[in-house]
């Protein structure tokens, strides 16, 4: 019926032992204010100051007090939780009550037994809430606590388990089985949360090593002290304070539900953290991969995948600490200010000094301080740690990232080759438990040993006309390499620019080479890289492009050098490192010209303080440097290396400063 200058709310309660409907009101006449008591229409089960119409359809008998409409309790406590639905409901004509289907006896109904009873859930209720109003009812929560004498928010929470090791304990634990003997104390962020009426709910508890449920059972919770006449009982202080997000700490037995659930059967239960931001929904997660990477906490929160990545990170990076600690090598940390970058071709950070008014470049590399560690005598030395390079994103790229550098006397390439596949094919099997992994649609085999090809080798199988400006034939048994700038450089670019057109690249290219070993590189990158797809060492690269490797012994116009590639991607890099300090000094005052005529922007110039190093001497000494990220990329199958950096650089969203994201905006842009 419609009911001239009422508004009619419609609330339906779910008991365990019986369903009883409420038709609940409250009187709001044209224009009139809502009243604090009537704004009370949380779940809380102290506010109970509901105006009941006589005469609904509730299913209680006439002489029901609630049916004739009188105050069921006094004790309405102020919350805005319903603020939102009133003033909606305030804009438009009240609609007649729809027609309820008529509700099973209290006899009919079934006691719940293990969850089996349909659960009311708060995600169902939240679905059409906004960010703040949702955040508004949490802060309204927080102050209610601190208001009945209860802190939101604990100092410390004495755990006895993670939840791995009670599941580990009590995998014996039979069905409807519980072990009443031991008490146990957890804690964790809830990440689920069902209620079954006024006798039973659960609660889903993630840890830092998994989940386990929790068995709220009121006869189990309550106790005498919570007898006080019109107080609200501890169970339902939790199911009225606790939303999913929340961290909380409980105490309790262990129990397995007739579902084979382990649980812990909560008989007390603390507050840690009380959270203003509900989590992500459920059943959608995190989805905007943008959001993802700016918000990565709520992404670890949401994501169990993100967080097994970053598990396995910190066990790759362990692992390659503790292969090379075995081994004798010896964790050295270097600068990270530098007066002169090098070490690599890499466009540097700049700052200043204030104090000492010097200008400053964060490090591109950890190579030169650490081979003048070898120089002072430390054979054997590496260092993991963060660069950081002045250069665009991609799926492959961060501006600052992590590598291990290791240095080895006495030893030349071919031994850090060894070294190399030794350590991720080892890496691989003891954090994975295998050498056969996928990555994308393909399967990567890293038992060892891994193929090694010359660059020369693939261009030529690409291009076959560039064989005579790279090898001189004698008989049919024999081939002798040709130092590569002892050829026409034009017609070795003209051959190129017609394969480029042919594979798709650019024919505009190779006309940039200023020497037929340039050309060599600029074809292997742009014609081959992609194409390796199992662990590959390239070796022997040109003098041009590796300015700190030894000469090759053998080979006039190449060095002793190889990258390892795997997926079509650089993984490392080594040689042989180059120990003339005159030779050194040649090698730099051409990068330096380079860079001076900006041939490369990305030269690196003349360090003095390297080469008065190298004149004290260098040992013979074989160099390797690992790209940590795409490691783990690798190991653990991720597309892109911001999905294995913790909190990867972004672009800051348009109109937020300071980088934090409007709640709601569309963050979808170029960056990934």
């Amino acid at each position: 019926r419609r009911a001239r200058g009422v508004v009619v709310v419609v609330v339906v309660v779910m008991a365990a032992a019986s369903v009883r409907a409420f038709t609940v009101v409250d009187v709001l006449r044209k224009g009139g204010p809502l009243s604090a008591g009537h704004r009370g229409l949380g779940r809380s089960s102290s506010s109970r100051g509901l105006l009941l119409i006589p005469g609904a359809r509730t299913g209680l008998p006439s002489s029901s007090p609630r049916r004739r409409g009188l105050l069921v309790s006094r004790r309405a406590q102020t919350t805005e939780a319903a603020a939102p639905v009133v003033a909606a409901v305030q804009q438009q004509e009240p609609a007649p009550p729809t027609k309820q289907k008529k509700q099973k006896s209290p006899k009919q109904q079934q006691k719940p037994k293990g969850g089996q009873q349909k659960a009311s859930s708060d995600s169902k209720k939240e679905a059409n809430s906004t960010f703040a109003e949702l955040r508004q009812v949490r802060v309204a929560k927080a102050e209610a606590m601190r208001a009945a004498g209860e802190e939101p928010f604990a100092y410390s929470f004495g755990a006895t388990h993670f939840s791995e090791a009670l599941h580990e304990a009590y995998k014996d634990l039979a069905d409807g089985a519980e072990d009443s003997t031991a008490t146990v104390r957890v804690a964790g962020r809830v990440a689920a949360k069902r209620s079954f009426g006024k006798k039973l709910a659960f609660f889903s508890l993630r840890d830092a090593r998994g989940e386990i449920q929790l068995y709220v059972e009121r006869g189990a919770l309550d106790t005498d002290d919570d007898a006080e006449e019109g107080a609200p009982s501890a169970y339902a202080r939790m199911l009225e304070w606790v939303d999913a997000g929340d961290i909380i700490g409980a105490e309790g037995t262990l129990k397995r539900t007739m579902k084979g659930e382990l649980s812990v059967k909560v008989s007390a239960w603390t507050m840690l953290t009380k959270a203003f931001a509900p989590p992500p929904d459920k059943r959608r997660g995190l989805t905007d991969v943008t959001k993802r990477y700016r918000h990565r906490e709520v992404d670890l929160i949401a994501n169990p995948d993100v967080r097994r990545t970053f598990l396995l990170r910190a066990q790759i990076t362990s692992a390659i600490r503790r292969f090379l600690d075995d081994r004798g090598f010896l964790e050295i940390e270097t600068p990270t200010l530098h007066s002169q970058p090098g070490g690599a071709e890499a466009r540097p950070f700049e700052t200043t000094h204030n104090a000492l008014d010097l200008d400053l470049t964060l490090r591109i590399a950890t190579e030169l301080h650490l081979k003048r560690l070898v120089v002072g005598g430390f054979d054997r030395v590496y260092e993991l740690g963060r660069i950081f390079r002045n250069e665009g994103v991609s799926a492959r790229h961060n501006p600052e990232f992590t590598s291990v550098e290791v240095y080895q006397a006495y030893a030349d390439y071919a031994d850090i080759a060894v070294l190399t596949e030794t350590l991720i094919a080892g890496v691989a099997q003891e954090v994975l438990g295998t050498t056969e992994l996928p990555y994308g649609d393909e399967t990567v085999h890293f038992e060892t040993p891994w193929r090694r090809v010359p660059m020369r080798d693939l261009v030529v199988g690409k291009v076959p006309e560039l064989a005579p400006f790279y090898y001189s034939r004698g008989d049919e048994e024999t081939q002798t390499v040709l130092p590569p700038q002892s050829q026409d450089l034009a017609a070795a670019q003209a051959i190129a620019a017609e394969a480029f057109a042919r594979y798709d690249a650019s024919p505009s290219l190779p006309a940039k080479a200023e020497t037929l070993g340039d050309l060599l590189n600029l074809c292997f990158e742009e014609l081959c890289e992609h194409e390796l797809r199992q662990p590959t060492f390239v070796t022997e690269y040109p003098v041009e492009v590796s300015p700190l490797a030894k000469p090759h012994r053998a080979i006039p116009g190449f060095v002793e050098r190889f990258e390892l590639f795997v997926v079509g991607r650089e993984l490392a890099n080594a040689f042989s490192e180059l120990t003339d300090p005159a030779d050194q000094r040649r090698r730099f005052e051409a990068q330096a010209d380079k860079k001076a005529r900006g041939v490369n922007d990305e030269a690196c110039g003349v360090d003095e303080d390297f080469l008065f190093a190298l004149e004290h001497g260098l040992p013979p000494t074989a160099g390797l440097g690992i790209g940590v990220d795409r490691l783990v990329m690798l190991l653990t199958n991720a597309p892109s290396i911001r999905d294995v950096i913790a909190f990867p650089l972004l672009k800051l969203p348009q109109n937020a400063p300071g980088g934090a994201a409007a709640e709601g905006e569309d963050e979808a842009s170029s960056e990934h």
